[in-house]
């Protein structure tokens, strides 16, 4: 059981702050590359879902 928990933990406090990071790196190189598009957009709203305090300061590397 403290097994699963630890799992749990390790997917919310790893797994989605790299998730998070991994779409909106995605999305900046698609926008630099190819200019906005719906799927740009759509990366950096999933970004913003997954880690919204991150979502006001914008890192350009």
């Amino acid at each position: 059981m403290i097994q699963k928990r630890i799992a749990q933990w390790a997917v919310m406090a790893v797994a989605v702050p790299l998730a998070a990071a991994g779409a909106r790196r995605l999305s900046h190189t698609l926008e630099a590359r190819r200019g906005p598009s719906g799927v740009s957009r759509m990366l950096t709203r999933g970004a913003d879902v997954l880690r919204p305090q991150k979502a006001r300061r914008r890192r350009f590397w």
